[in-house]
C-alpha cells in the first residue's frame, strides 16, 4: 500500500481512466470518469460470472479507445469476500485496481446531491470520485506460497472451531452420565482419560468388568504412568456415580460419535501443520523468526497468512496500519485528547501479534525488560496494554526486517537500541 497522498495523486493523470465499482454478490455496477471527475458514457452492468468479467473488460478497451487513453484505474470498495474474483481477473489482464475504504463511501456520497440516497450506480460514481482525490489503498492480493497459507489458516481457524465444539459437547455428556470421570482423571483429553472414554461403557457397566480387562484395555494406548491404581479408582467414582442410566444405548452411541469426530479432528490438524511446515520453507526469513524465544509456527503462518509477501511493503508502517495499530488523538484548542490506536486494519492480525506479544512478555527477557522498562520509566510511564501495543509495534519491525535480510535475532542488540533503558537492566537481562 501506499500512503503518500502525493504518490496516489501523481497516478492519476489525464490520460487516466478512472472507473468505481460497486460490488454486490451476483451483479456489479460501474461507472467511469476522468481525473477531472467528467464522466464518460453509461453505466456498465455486469454479473459475477465469466461472460460478466468479459463484457466489463470489453467496455473498458471501448472506453479508452474512445477517449485515447492509456492508463486504467480500477477503485471498488471491499464488500465482504464478493470483490476478491474481480480482482483477480484485473490483476490477470495487468489493470491496475485499488480499494476505497466503505467508511468514506458513506460519509462523502452527500457531496454531489446533498442528499442521502444510497443505491448501486450512485456509489460506484462516489468510488471513482474517492480514487480521483487519492483516497484510495492498494491492497495486496496474496499469491503462490502467501495464498495457500490464507487458505490454510481459514481451514485451521474452521478445525478450532469445530474442535472448541466438540470439547464442550464431550463435557457436557460427562456431566450427564458421569459427572464423577473429571475427579479421576483432570482432563478427559489425556491419553489414558480417552481410552476409557473409548470403552464405550456408562458407570454401572464400568463396574463390571475386571480390573485386569480394563488393564488391557489400558495398555492398547497407555504403556506405563498409569496403572491399576487409577483403575481401582475409576471404579470407585463409577460405583458412587449419579450419572443418568436412561437412554444409555443412545448415550453410548453419542459418546461415540463425538469422539469419533474429535479424532478426525486432531488428524486433520496433524495433516494440515505438516503441510504448513512444508509452505514455511519456502518463505525468506522463516527459519530466524521461529528461533526468536516465545515465536511458534502458528504465529509465524498466522503473520503470513494476513500480511502476505514482504516485498509488497516497502517500510513496516504499512503492515503497522494493516493491523490497525496506528495511533489516532483528538485534540481541539486547549484540549488534548486520548491516544489510542485506529483499529482500522485487520482484526484477526492484530489479535495474532497482541497474543504473541503476551507471550514473549512472559518468556522472552529482551521483550520483558522492555515491556518493564515502557511501563516503569520515571517520565511517561506507559499502561500495561499501551506497552503491549508498543511491543505489537516492535513485533513488526523485527519481521520485517528478518523477512527483507535474512538476520539472526538480537536481544541484546534490541535492548541496546533504546538508548534510556538503565545499565542495571542490561546487566539483568545478561546474567
Amino acid at each position: 500500500m501506499n500512503y503518500n497522498q502525493n504518490k496516489k495523486l501523481a497516478q492519476i493523470t489525464s490520460q487516466t481512466l478512472i472507473i468505481g465499482v460497486d460490488i454486490a454478490k451476483f451483479k456489479h455496477v460501474a461507472r467511469a470518469q476522468d481525473f477531472r471527475g467528467m464522466e464518460f458514457g453509461s453505466p456498465c452492468y455486469f454479473e459475477n460470472t465469466k461472460e460478466g468479467f468479459s463484457h466489463f473488460l470489453k467496455w473498458i478497451s471501448e472506453l479508452k479507445r474512445e477517449q485515447a487513453m492509456d492508463k486504467v484505474i480500477v477503485g471498488m470498495e471491499p464488500t465482504g469476500h464478493y470483490w476478491f474474483n474481480l480482482a483477480h481477473i484485473l490483476k490477470e489482464n495487468e489493470i491496475k485496481f485499488v480499494a476505497v475504504n466503505p467508511l468514506h463511501v458513506k460519509k462523502s456520497k452527500e457531496l454531489d446531491d446533498n442528499s442521502p440516497t444510497k443505491n448501486d450506480v450512485k456509489d460506484a460514481r462516489v468510488i471513482a470520485q474517492l480514487v480521483k482525490d487519492g483516497r484510495y489503498a492498494e491492497p495486496t492480493i496474496p499469491q503462490g506460497v502467501y495464498a495457500e497459507l490464507r487458505v490454510a489458516k481459514k481451514i485451521r481457524d474452521l478445525l478450532t472451531d469445530d474442535l472448541q465444539t466438540v470439547q464442550g459437547q464431550v463435557h457436557n455428556w460427562i456431566d450427564r452420565y458421569f459427572p464423577e470421570f473429571l475427579t479421576v482423571f483432570k482432563k478427559w483429553e489425556g491419553k489414558a482419560a480417552l481410552q476409557f472414554l473409548r470403552l464405550n461403557a456408562l458407570p454401572h457397566e464400568m463396574i463390571k468388568f475386571s480390573d485386569q480387562e480394563l488393564l488391557i484395555h489400558l495398555r492398547k494406548a497407555v504403556t506405563r504412568s498409569v496403572g491399576l491404581s487409577k483403575i481401582k479408582e475409576l471404579k470407585q467414582a463409577a460405583s458412587k456415580s449419579i450419572g443418568l442410566r436412561q437412554g444409555s444405548d443412545m448415550a453410548k452411541l453419542e459418546l461415540k460419535t463425538l469422539l469419533d469426530k474429535y479424532e478426525l479432528i486432531q488428524l486433520k490438524f496433524e495433516e494440515l501443520d505438516a503441510k504448513i511446515d512444508i509452505l514455511l520453507e519456502e518463505i525468506p526469513g522463516v527459519p530466524q523468526m521461529l528461533a526468536i524465544k516465545g515465536v511458534g509456527r502458528d504465529s509465524v503462518a498466522g503473520f503470513f497468512a494476513e500480511v502476505g509477501d514482504l516485498s509488497d511493503y516497502t517500510h513496516p508502517r504499512q503492515i503497522i496500519k494493516l493491523a490497525g495499530l496506528s495511533l489516532k488523538e483528538n485534540t481541539s484548542g486547549k484540549h488534548k485528547g486520548k491516544t489510542t490506536i485506529t483499529k482500522r486494519g485487520r482484526k484477526k492480525l492484530r489479535a495474532l501479534l497482541f497474543r504473541v506479544c503476551m507471550i514473549l512478555v512472559a518468556q522472552n527477557s529482551a521483550f520483558k525488560a522492555l515491556h518493564a522498562y515502557y511501563t516503569q520509566r520515571p517520565d511517561n510511564p506507559l499502561k500495561k496494554m499501551q506497552s503491549l501495543i508498543a511491543l505489537c509495534n516492535k513485533l513488526i519491525r523485527i519481521f520485517f526486517s528478518i523477512g527483507k535480510k535474512q538476520f539472526d535475532f538480537s536481544e541484546e542488540k534490541m535492548l541496546k537500541d533504546i538508548p534510556h533503558l538503565s545499565a542495571s537492566k542490561k546487566v539483568e537481562m545478561a546474567a
